[in-house]
């Protein structure tokens, strides 16, 4: 009742209100309302616009440590000596130091090496690509500056090494570093641009420049060139990019050099040079030529190419360009640079200088290695303790003695056939051995001489055989076109017309007379040649289809994949496989890259190192450091040793040593 009593009043009382003061009262009600909401609205404008100014700091501002580096004590890994290929030089302190894929190498002014830095040894597992002398503003003191392939960026004072390191894997794949005077230092990597480094925040350069895979830097941070994997150059000045393609003139959209002279611009590509004045392109050089490397002369401009040699060009367009090649091993030209009254070219395997003459000669070489390369794809020790490596693009080693004290012999074997090497096999009575390559398969007799080639043409259902395993009485091909089985019968092939759940078959696992094949869409069992069951991700706890390495390890089989990690199926469980407890995940197993022992189960994985797991308590740990690189490609065991091969080198180490 009271409620209705004082409505009641108040009406009245409105009703005695004057008309004009309703409306003023009103109005001015309306003024605080809206008011009031403009203020609600403008809190929260300037409260999303503070928020997306943070978003846009934190995200320019990228996460990163700078750190000293102290590599790892007693890994317990002993490496299997690789040649020492070159990829840059920088003199620093009266010394020459030459950056490689294996290490760092230091040079006194007469050719000798005084010192060598080991990658995985003394430094990260990353090959190093680009070396430059530099002044960083977080050091303020002369610094080596070196770009790793993952590892980020190393500096050296010349008695110790720190790292800057971001946390992003996208932000240390390192292609070209350039340091300014400012005691910055621009950064190009494969996947987010050109970064920028002023010793204490790292950040995107430019949106311009931000999404695009750098090859080269020349320049300084006001004009600025930038060399592109597909998109040609980029002119950065006056605030802007201004991009050249082949649409424009470039020969071709993949830059590999960059020679800057005052107004003049030298670029690089697989097809010839474009040159550049003042920031427009004039005219092509050496049209047709590879050029890898540059260096702009008075009169001259010196092209270092892949396959022949170093071109002299002359600046003056009256004149042809001219040939300085001083044979077959002037080739793969990495740098061209000025020392004094000398002129210098950096090979993959030494330094060649001239002065004053038309002829280069040799002034220092790289150290032979035992092994012919390092980028291993295959691995094996036959029943004579001979160490076999394939590599992914040179051929076969075959080592002897390589256990023993007596100095170790290498045969390297290497022509159409024996090239891109998959697999290497020996079969149980120890009196052969088949060689899977990218072109055949490759028969061994048991001194290791070569006796039969089989491809197409012998019954194969493909050329490239990706792997072999013993089945039966014979053997077994995986190729991408499907399963060729070799035995006292002859050769008859299977394919996804017969069941297999994919013809693209990459691994193998053999287990009397049951057989696993991991495809790039799944995996299929087999029993005496005939499919019995497929699986996929649709029809199976299968995490990935594509399936790169097989084991078989007592009832289970052992698979690894690209991108689920490691899984395992147990014969009584068919179907359900069940990812490895500390190895799954988006790791990649590399193909054929899995090895068991009597104790453990290991996967060498792209880019994340060596996953081991102790067979007793079914624990997998991690390892990366003493690694030459932590893509882990090959393995193998031997008397008690493991070989580990990766794309920078080959280590091995006891088994006892990664045992609990």
């Amino acid at each position: 009742m009271s409620g209705i009593f004082i409505h009641s009043n108040l009406r009245k009382l409105w009703m005695k209100i004057p008309r004009r003061r309703v409306l003023i009262c009103s109005a001015a009600l309306l003024v605080v309302v809206v008011a009031t909401s403009a203020g609600v609205v403008l809190l929260k404008v300037h409260h999303a616009l503070r928020q997306a100014q943070v978003g846009v700091a934190e995200e320019n501002n990228l996460k990163f440590v700078s750190r000293p580096y102290a590599p790892p004590s007693d890994t317990g890994f002993e490496w299997i000596s690789t040649p020492a290929l070159f990829s840059q030089a920088a003199a620093f302190e009266g010394r020459l130091y030459i950056a490689g894929q294996t290490g760092l190498f230091e040079y006194d002014e007469q050719g000798h090496e005084l010192r060598e830095f080991r990658v995985g040894r003394e430094l990260p597992p990353s090959p190093l690509l680009r070396i430059a002398p530099a002044i960083l503003a977080d050091s303020r003191q002369p610094e080596l500056a070196i770009a790793t392939a993952d590892a980020g960026v190393i500096a050296f004072d010349g008695s110790r090494f720190r790292q800057i390191f971001p946390q992003a894997d996208d932000l240390r794949s390192i292609t070209s570093i350039l340091p300014l005077p400012s005691g910055h230092l621009l950064i190009g990597t494969s996947k987010r641009g050109v970064l920028i480094y002023d010793g204490h925040r790292l950040s995107s350069f430019h949106p311009a420049l931000a999404d695009v895979h750098v090859t080269e830097l020349a320049g300084s941070d006001t004009d600025l060139w930038v060399g592109t994997q597909d998109r040609g150059i980029a002119h950065w000045h006056g605030g802007s990019a201004e991009w050249f393609g082949e649409n424009d003139g470039l020969p071709d959209a993949r830059v590999y050099t960059i020679a800057a002279s005052g107004e003049k611009t030298y670029v690089g590509t697989a097809n010839g040079i474009a040159e550049f004045i003042d920031g427009k392109l004039i005219r092509k050089l050496a049209p047709g030529t590879f050029v890898r490397s540059l260096l702009v002369q008075e009169k001259v401009l010196l092209a270092g190419t892949m396959d022949d040699g170093i071109i002299e060009i002359p600046l003056a367009r009256s004149r042809r360009p001219q040939s300085s090649n001083s044979g077959s091993d002037l080739m793969e030209v990495e740098q061209l640079f000025q020392s004094g009254y000398s002129t210098y070219a950096l090979t993959r395997t030494g330094i060649f200088a001239r002065n004053g003459t038309a002829t280069w000669k040799r002034v220092l070489e790289s150290n032979a290695g035992l092994l012919t390369d390092s980028n291993i794809s295959a691995l094996a020790v036959d029943p004579g303790r001979r160490l076999w490596v394939g590599y992914f693009d040179h051929g076969l080693d075959i080592v002897e003695n390589v256990e023993q004290e007596q100095r170790p012999r290498t045969r390297h074997l290497e022509d159409d056939h024996l090239f891109c090497i998959n697999r290497i096999l020996f079969n149980a009575k120890g009196d052969a051995t088949a060689v899977a390559t990218a072109n055949g398969l490759v028969i061994f007799d048991n001194q290791a001489t070569r006796r039969q080639i089989l491809t197409r043409a012998e019954g194969l259902i493909a050329d490239h055989v990706t792997d072999v395993a013993q089945y039966g009485d014979g053997l077994v091909l995986a190729t991408p076109a499907g399963l060729t089985f070799i035995d006292s019968g002859g050769a008859r092939s299977i394919y996804a017309f017969h069941g297999l759940v994919n013809n693209h078959v990459y691994a193998l696992a053999a287990d009397r007379g049951h057989l696993f094949a991991g495809t790039l869409g799944g995996a299929t069992l087999l029993d005496d040649d005939q499919v019995r069951v497929s699986y996929t991700t649709a029809t199976s706890t299968l995490k990935h289809n594509w399936i790169t390495a097989a084991l078989r390890v007592g009832d289970d089989w052992w698979i690894g994949t690209y991108g689920a990690g490691v899984m395992r199926m147990n014969d009584k469980q068919a179907g359900r496989f069940e990812p490895a407890n500390g190895a799954s995940g988006d790791l990649i197993v590399n193909p054929g890259a899995m090895l068991a022992t009597d104790r453990l189960i290991l996967a060498g994985t792209m880019g994340r190192g060596l996953y081991v797991m102790d067979r007793d308590t079914q624990r997998w740990i991690a390892i990366s450091d003493g690694l030459p690189s932590m893509n882990v490609t090959a393995l193998t065991e031997a008397d008690g040793y493991l070989y580990i091969g990766t794309d920078n080198g080959l280590v091995r180490i006891a088994q006892r040593r990664l045992l609990p």
